[in-house]
């Protein structure tokens, strides 16, 4: 069959609003009289894979995806390029755009020719991209900071100096951790410069960011460096393939293995090199100005040192800060350093009161980290903020500033003194009015967590805005399964349940009492696990938890429910009241993707959500849900 249109959806966890999307695009086509085919992006891989003769006969091609797709295949088309929320709210403004041809061309090098779209949309687009490159490296690196940044604190709890051989207190289980760490946390800006640079240039930018990470971070640039360095290589794989496309096709093996890597290294080594050694000289010019300033108002010196400290959080403008201050411990002078520690220490306790104080508006991911964030908070390691600040620096870093400079301000004025370089609050028993100086490093942390929370509401209401009218669907397809996947014995109405946790267990305990499941402790392992890596609550107060699980014996729905609404962390921020849990054996292929997916549809219809959840009884639920499915 020959399609006008074609389109793309996909998201980076779960596969819920990758199908929503291509619900509403497929309906708004299919109200507009004009055909599309959709191929989906999710957890099982692509579906619904375009043939090159599609490709060819297609008129314009519509990607709403929030991770990255095989996009040069469309050299020389048409192509719309919107995030996936762009393809669940405005379904109709793209099947107009793409009905009018006032579409830019796709060139295949990241270039597009210039087209009449309003330049508010291509700016926007132009930012979502750079978001979607960025995101993919500070997901890679989030979980080397966490690891590595636990590894260390752990370290110092055998002393401050236990990784010293030198030191009476050395202990060799302690250096053995924390090179271990140390370690882990070095590989934090090549990962990061790494994939930004796959993302924007596939494998080829993978290897190159690699190598320019690596430069960055042995000149101390640190992870502004290394956000810079993924979008150099990246972007210079980008030219490098333009430059070399007119090879003979003979020579293709050729340009992937040697050309491209060898000449981006070549050009990419020494941009990032010339670009980081000015460095040097810009931290000694740091230090003499902060030293110039450790006899001037307290409050002077603690904004100044604050802002230093907050700005890279461990890059070359922090160690300014904090090289000063290590030599002027070497010269008796213990207060300078109280401020820079307190500084150091805001920024990771600061994103852990954020999320304290805004849970619902982080996912599971990233409120685990800020959880883990105290620990090394306490520990001086200024790191584990990164992840936060990478994703939204204009914002997040100027928030943490504020902290940082309050927290060194106090310090200085209530003349805490700190003769250790490191450790955090472990320091204490040798720290000149401690207790001030916790007090100062709180007030700084719940300052900036507060002010945190605040933007990440405002961030989270800003991308609701463009999810919460999402179109209603007439007619949606029910849950293809073979058997009985929903009886009423499965339905559990008015649940007195009190946390996300609660309602796994639940679950599980019900379906081996039921004899879906052999062993409640497997399943409830399983659903968790799927939680830890994205929460599975949707919009509307729905959640979908999901596990394929040896324990499983045949695939089934367990419907929960709720009298009260629970924190379960969704889009929309609202508290989840009814969960739909797909079980499902190991083995069984993608079954439970397959009813996730048709869920996923059924859920975009506000009428069919309002139904289900004003239902009384199991069988309503269950004639809902199925859908005449036959069984």
């Amino acid at each position: 069959m020959k399609y006008r249109f074609l389109g793309v959806t996909g998201c980076p966890t779960g596969i819920a609003h990758t199908f929503m999307a291509a619900e509403a695009l497929e309906k708004s086509a299919e109200e507009k009289g004009v055909s599309i085919k959709v191929e989906t992006h999710g957890q099982r891989g692509t579906e619904n894979q375009f043939t090159d003769q599609e490709i060819k006969d297609a008129e314009v091609i519509i990607i709403a995806a929030d991770k990255n797709v095989d996009i040069d295949r469309f050299h020389g088309k048409k192509v719309i390029n919107v995030s996936v929320s762009k393809g669940i709210k405005n379904p109709d403004e793209l099947i107009d755009r793409a009905i009018s041809g006032d579409v830019a061309v796709y060139k295949g090098s990241g270039e597009a020719t210039p087209s009449n779209d309003d330049s508010q949309q291509e700016s926007a687009s132009i930012w979502h991209k750079l978001y979607v490159h960025l995101m993919n490296g500070v997901s890679h690196m989030l979980p080397l900071i966490v690891a590595g940044g636990v590894m260390t604190a752990v370290s110092f709890m055998f002393g401050i100096y236990s990784a010293d051989p030198d030191s009476s207190q050395y202990n060799v289980i302690a250096e053995q951790m924390n090179t271990i760490g140390g370690l882990a946390m070095g590989l934090m800006v090549p990962v990061l410069s790494a994939y930004i640079a796959q993302s924007i240039g596939n494998r080829p930018g993978l290897i190159i960011g690699f190598i320019v990470g690596m430069i960055a971070d042995t000149n101390g640039t640190g992870f502004l460096g290394g956000i810079v360095g993924g979008f150099l290589a990246g972007g210079l794989v980008l030219l490098l393939m333009k430059a070399l496309k007119n090879l003979p096709k003979s020579l293709d093996g050729l340009k992937a293995i040697f050309l491209i890597p060898v000449l981006g290294i070549f050009i990419g080594g020494f941009a990032m090199w010339y670009l980081s050694v000015p460095m040097e000289a810009i931290n000694q010019g740091m230090m003499n100005f902060l030293s110039s300033f450790q006899d001037s108002n307290p409050l002077l010196l603690g904004l100044i040192v604050g802002i230093m400290s907050a700005f890279d959080m461990g890059g070359p403008v922090n160690k300014a800060a904090y090289v000063t201050g290590t030599a002027l411990l070497a010269q008796g002078n213990f207060l300078f350093m109280a401020g820079v520690s307190a500084a150091c220490i805001v920024p990771p306790l600061a994103t852990g009161f954020s999320v304290l104080f805004a849970r619902r508006s982080y996912n599971q991911a990233e409120a685990s980290a800020g959880y883990v964030n105290f620990l090394l908070g306490s520990t001086h390691i200024t790191e584990g903020a990164i992840p936060f600040a990478a994703k939204r620096p204009f914002t997040i870093i100027p928030i943490i500033m504020v902290g940082s400079s309050i927290a060194a301000m106090l310090t200085y004025t209530f003349k805490v003194e700190v003769p250790a370089p490191h450790g955090g609050f472990i320091v204490l028993p040798v720290v000149t009015h401690a207790f001030l100086w916790v007090l100062a490093i709180v007030i700084g942390a719940v300052i900036s967590g507060f002010l945190m929370a605040l933007e990440q509401k405002r961030h989270q209401r800003k991308n609701n805005a463009e999810t919460a009218s999402a179109p209603v669907q007439e007619e949606q397809a029910a849950p293809k399964e073979q058997g009985n996947i929903l009886e009423t014995n499965q339905i559990y109405l008015q649940e007195k349940l009190h946390s996300k946790e609660d309602v796994l267990a639940f679950i599980a305990e019900k379906a081996a009492a039921l004899n879906i499941a052999t062993d409640a402790d497997k399943v409830v392992n399983g659903l968790q696990k799927r939680e830890s890596e994205g929460s599975t609550g949707m919009e509307n107060g729905i959640a979908i938890p999901h596990v394929k699980s040896e324990a499983i014996q045949q695939a089934k729905l367990m419907v929960v429910q709720l009298a009260e609404g629970i924190d379960w962390p969704a889009m929309d921020g609202k508290p989840t009241d009814f969960v739909i849990s797909i079980l499902v054996p190991d083995g069984s292929s993608n079954e439970h993707l397959d009813i996730l997916s048709a869920l996923s549809r059924k859920l975009m219809n506000q009428e069919f959500i309002d139904q289900l959840k004003a239902s009384k009884s199991e069988a309503e639920i269950k004639e809902l849900l199925l859908g005449g499915v036959e069984k």
